[in-house]
């Protein structure tokens, strides 16, 4: 057992240094946010409460101190979460057949909407669930499909970017539970399909004029997106592992994140990004903070 030392992670010293800073200034917008922050300060600290593991053959013992274990902003409790989901979904959930992953991305017009009301995330979710089992059973009537969906709010540059992956059987299941093995539904057919169910879904609930609905509908390029290009193999059980993890995945890595205790900035690099026209953020730790705040969900 090698324990670590937290208090050398960069992101452990930004939030000691600045989360009373963001606290004072009113940044945390929900009650999870900050009770986030507070439990990661604590995480790995043995002075916040531990275990004495002792081996009752040898003799030997050591202390284990407790673990935060919140959800999209601790590093090390986040990673753990991920690796024990992919083992546990793959021995429990998904049958040994082909797999393959579908994005939905949404305009950036709209990504605010979803800032402000995350309950409706989930509507989001139920939308692109329905347009993959309408498009299987067409093909094939009577069959369903295997589906996990994941909201991700995130972008390569931690900035706000609400979008779905979807872990999908690479065919249907028949009543009896035979797989079928069908082709990939388009992008572009699942693209239409869902510009059309969200916009409407935002006009029916008032937060969208039905003019510039219509307008949208209009658009060449939308900004709605269906990517469908990644398939893991029967055989390939680690491969769904993998790809269940990454959909969990957190919204940032401590290896691309340096903080300067002098100047108290944070600089993240990461892959380029096409709206922000950079592939890094130089920002106050106590805007950092802010920016991954967004990213932790709700219970």
């Amino acid at each position: 057992y090698r324990p670590r030392n937290p208090r050398a992670s960069p992101l452990w010293r930004c939030a000691q240094r600045h989360s009373q800073e963001l606290r004072e200034a009113g940044g945390f917008q929900r009650a999870v946010e900050e009770r986030t922050i507070e439990h990661f300060i604590a995480c790995g600290d043995p002075h916040h409460g531990f275990a004495r593991i002792y081996c009752d053959a040898c003799g030997h013992d050591y202390l284990l101190a407790f673990s935060c274990k919140t959800r999209y902003f601790c590093p090390s409790c986040h990673q753990k979460r991920v690796l024990l989901y992919g083992e546990w979904v793959e021995e429990n959930v998904l049958a040994p057949v082909p797999h393959r992953q579908y994005v939905f991305t949404m305009p950036r017009l709209l990504r605010p909407i979803f800032a402000r009301r995350r309950e409706w995330l989930g509507e989001i979710c139920r939308i692109a669930a329905r347009l993959l089992t309408d498009a299987y059973e067409d093909v094939l009537p009577g069959a369903r499909p295997g589906l996990i969906l994941f909201v991700q709010t995130f972008g390569d540059l931690v900035n706000f970017n609400p979008h779905l992956h979807v872990l999908a059987a690479d065919g249907a299941f028949l009543a009896d539970g035979r797989f079928a093995a069908l082709p990939p539904v388009p992008g572009a057919l699942l693209a239409e399909g869902f510009r059309r169910a969200v916009l409407e879904f935002l006009v029916k609930n008032e937060a969208l004029a039905d003019e510039l609905r219509s307008r949208m509908l209009g658009w060449r390029h939308a900004g709605f997106s269906v990517h469908n290009e990644v398939r893991v193999l029967a055989e390939d059980a680690e491969g769904r592992k993998k790809l269940a993890g990454y959909m969990l995945r957190a919204p940032m890595s401590l290896e691309k994140m340096t903080y300067d205790a002098a100047t108290g900035m944070v600089i993240y690099r990461s892959k380029m990004h096409a709206g922000l026209k950079r592939n890094f953020q130089v920002m106050p730790g106590a805007e950092w903070l802010e920016l991954l705040c967004k990213h932790i969900p709700d219970r």
